[in-house]
C-alpha cells in the first residue's frame, strides 16, 4: 500500500510507518493461538497434539456485607435450601457445559470436578475452589474458570432476595498442569 500526500506524491515516511504497523500487528497476533494472521477468531487446531494427563485448579470469592446472610449460608439456614448443594451442582455441570459458554473452547471429556467451599468468617466471605481433571489434548483451565464463576454466581442468585450488595471477586486459575506449557503454579 502507498499512502500519498493530498498534492498527489507518495510519502516515504508514512509508507514506512504503515508497513512497521503492519509488521507489528502480525507479530502481536501471531501470539494468541486463538486468533488468524487476519486478525480474525479461530479454533485452535489440536489434531496433532498429544493426550496428556491434565489438572487445574481455580477460585473465586464471594463476599457478603454483613454477618447475617453470612451466617444464614453457614448453618443452611436459608429459605432456599441447601445454597451450597445448588452451587456444587451448577459448578460441576458449568465445567462440563463450558464449551457452550466460552466460544473457542474445545468439548473436553471431563475425568472429575470437585468444588470445595471454604468460610472465612472474618472476612464474611466464602472461597470456592474447583480443580478439574481430564485426559486431553487440550487444557482444563477454562473450565475450572467457569466451574467457581458459575458457582459463585449462584449462590449470589439464590441470596439476591435478601441483598444485591454481594461481591464475586478475585476469580483466578491457582494451578494447572499437563501439556506442552507444563506447570503453572499461582504465587500468593
Amino acid at each position: 500500500m502507498r499512502i500519498m500526500t493530498q498534492n498527489g506524491k507518495i510519502n516515504s515516511n508514512l509508507n514506512l510507518c504503515y508497513i512497521y504497523q503492519m509488521t507489528l500487528f502480525k507479530r502481536l497476533f501471531n501470539t494468541f493461538s486463538h486468533i488468524d494472521q487476519n486478525g480474525k477468531a479461530n479454533m485452535v487446531q489440536i489434531i496433532n497434539k498429544n493426550i496428556t494427563e491434565r489438572h487445574a485448579v481455580a477460585k473465586a470469592s464471594i463476599i457478603f456485607p454483613s454477618s447475617d446472610i453470612y451466617i444464614k449460608i453457614k448453618e443452611n439456614n436459608l429459605k432456599k435450601g441447601d445454597i451450597l448443594a445448588v452451587a456444587n451442582l451448577s459448578g460441576i455441570m458449568a465445567a462440563k457445559k463450558t464449551h457452550d459458554l466460552i466460544f473457542l473452547c474445545h468439548p473436553i471429556n471431563i475425568s472429575n470436578c470437585k468444588l470445595n467451599f471454604e468460610f472465612m468468617d472474618e472476612k464474611l466471605q466464602i472461597d470456592v475452589m474447583s480443580k478439574v481433571t481430564c485426559n486431553d489434548k487440550t487444557g482444563i483451565e477454562m473450565e475450572a474458570l467457569t466451574s467457581v464463576s458459575i458457582a459463585c454466581l449462584n449462590i449470589y442468585d439464590m441470596c439476591k432476595a435478601l441483598t444485591h450488595d454481594i461481591n464475586i471477586s478475585n476469580i483466578h486459575l491457582v494451578h494447572k498442569s499437563g501439556g506442552k506449557s507444563g506447570i503453572y503454579q499461582k504465587i500468593d
